[in-house]
Formats: C-alpha cells, sequence, structure tokens
C-alpha cells in the first residue's frame, strides 16, 4: 500500500487545511453535520458510502478535532458525532463550495438543493473576498507572502 504524503508540516495553510479535510467524504461528512445528521447510520444512509470508510473517516474528523464523539442525546448507549467550533468554522468553505457548484455544474432551471437563510426563507447572497478595507478582491488583486527559505 502506498502511503499518503502529508502535508501537516507544511507552511501553506492551504494544504494544511487539505492534509485535514480534503478529501470527498471528509467534507461531505461536514456537510451532513451542518444538515443535521449525528449519528453513524445517518452518515451512512445518507452517503451510501462503506462503513470502514466511514469509520475511518469519522475517526480522523475527531482526531482532528472538527467533530466530537458525544453520548447520545436521547441516552441510548449510541456516540453521536456534532461539530466542534473548529469543525463549525468550515461553514464558509461549505458554502463557498455549494455556491461555486451551483454556478458551475447545473444547467439553468436544472433542480438542486438550495441553502436558504431560516429566518426570511431566502437563498444565500455569494461570498465575496474583500480587503481589510471593504474593497471586492479576485485573484489578480492578492499575491501570497511565502515563508523565506531558512
Amino acid at each position: 500500500m502506498v502511503n499518503r504524503t502529508r502535508f501537516d508540516d507544511s507552511e501553506c495553510p492551504v494544504a494544511r487545511s487539505v492534509d485535514a479535510i480534503g478529501d470527498w467524504w471528509s467534507l461531505l461528512i461536514v456537510r451532513d453535520a451542518f444538515d443535521g445528521s449525528r449519528r453513524f447510520g445517518e452518515f451512512q444512509r445518507s452517503l451510501g458510502v462503506a462503513k470502514n470508510i466511514l469509520t475511518a473517516r469519522l475517526r480522523a474528523l475527531v482526531a482532528g478535532g472538527v467533530l466530537a464523539s458525544v453520548p447520545a442525546s436521547d441516552g441510548s448507549a449510541y456516540r453521536e458525532y456534532v461539530l466542534t467550533p473548529k469543525g463549525e468554522a468550515l461553514f464558509p468553505v461549505i458554502v463557498a463550495l455549494r455556491q461555486w457548484g451551483e454556478r458551475h455544474f447545473f444547467s439553468p432551471g436544472e433542480p438542486h438543493s438550495e441553502l436558504v437563510d431560516r429566518q426570511q426563507g431566502r437563498p444565500l447572497h455569494a461570498l465575496e473576498v474583500r480587503s481589510a478595507d471593504g474593497r471586492r478582491l479576485g485573484p489578480d488583486d492578492t499575491v501570497v507572502h511565502k515563508v523565506p527559505d531558512q
């Protein structure tokens, strides 16, 4: 078996983030957690993923501090998975992926799930990247300052 390349000591925040939650199953588990899934069986039914893969991804998300395994809310012997503050901080990432997917992978008028403001029942405004002074920024407006070689 080939060892997976790790980026947990990379100087790049994107690489470290992908190392923690970069595979599709992990992102879909986080999406389902935002949608209210809490139990192993709920994730398994929603995703149709093999149990061994789901077990491994849930363990990794718990180990990485994205999810916490807690006693079941109904007092049963089961465990539930809940988003931690670190996991909840992924909300803008999930929204950005959703909005990107809506723009690029659906034909006009093609039905798809929709994330709406619970209070107003309306779709969310498109996410924007803004400067510290409020200007809207695009890729050409930014530059990465790399860590100097040592």
